[in-house]
Formats: C-alpha cells, sequence, structure tokens
C-alpha cells in the first residue's frame, strides 16, 4: 500500500506557472509508477504525465507537452509536475496516482488512468482567462 497526499494547487492567470506536488507515502513497488491525472468537471480523467521515479523517461499527454514537465525527489518521496505556459483548459482537479504495473513500458497505455491502483485526493489548478 502507499499513500499519496497532492498540495500546491491554485489559481493562476493564463500563461502563468504552477508546481504541484504528490508526497508519496513510503518507495515500494506499488508506487514503481507515479503519474499525474486531471479531470475537469464533466469530463473522463485524463493522464498528464507519468514517470518510474527509480528511472526512465517520463510519458506526456500530447497536450501539455513542452508545457509540463514531471519530476521526482526521492529523498524527500515527492513527485512534482511544474506547469507553465498555462491555458484556461488546465484548470481541473490534479489527481497523483501511483501503481507497481501501470507504466512498465512508460506507453500511451501509461497514461490510462484505469491503470493505476493508488489515488490522492487532488488539489484544484484553476486558470483564468
Amino acid at each position: 500500500q502507499v499513500q499519496l497526499v497532492e498540495s500546491g494547487g491554485g489559481t493562476v492567470e493564463a500563461g502563468g506557472s504552477l508546481r504541484v506536488s504528490c508526497s508519496v507515502s513510503k518507495w515500494t513497488s506499488a508506487a514503481n509508477c507515479v503519474g499525474w491525472f486531471r479531470q475537469a468537471p464533466g469530463k473522463e480523467r485524463e493522464g498528464v504525465a507519468v514517470t518510474k521515479p527509480a528511472g526512465g523517461i517520463p510519458r506526456y499527454a500530447d497536450s501539455v507537452k513542452g508545457r509540463f514537465t514531471i519530476s521526482q525527489d526521492v529523498p524527500k518521496r515527492t513527485v512534482y509536475l511544474d506547469m507553465s505556459g498555462l491555458k484556461p483548459e488546465d484548470s481541473a482537479m490534479y489527481y497523483c496516482a501511483a501503481d507497481p504495473n501501470a507504466c512498465y513500458a512508460l506507453s500511451d497505455e501509461a497514461l490510462t488512468a484505469g491503470h493505476y491502483a493508488h489515488w490522492g485526493q487532488g488539489t484544484q489548478v484553476t486558470v483564468s482567462s
């Protein structure tokens, strides 16, 4: 089991930047894969970025490539999502998720929310126009 706690959400103007953080209770096999997902009202949860904290090339959704960066601080047990060039359509609840196997291949399949077993409560990001 692993517990995930997101923080750092807020309101930012379009074009601005924001960092959200995911605190991971412990590095176990349950957190082999850690990803960021988002869900806007009335829409399905979508993958934003995923990574293997132990090492690997992150995977990003096309909509955020070049604007968002996922990274990790292993000693601090934290995974970050740095967001820049924010757009109103980036507004959503952002969730951190972990799974033992979801990002085995770090393909687009790794961005599928249904593959992740452990979820945080989410942090709201609102981008004003």
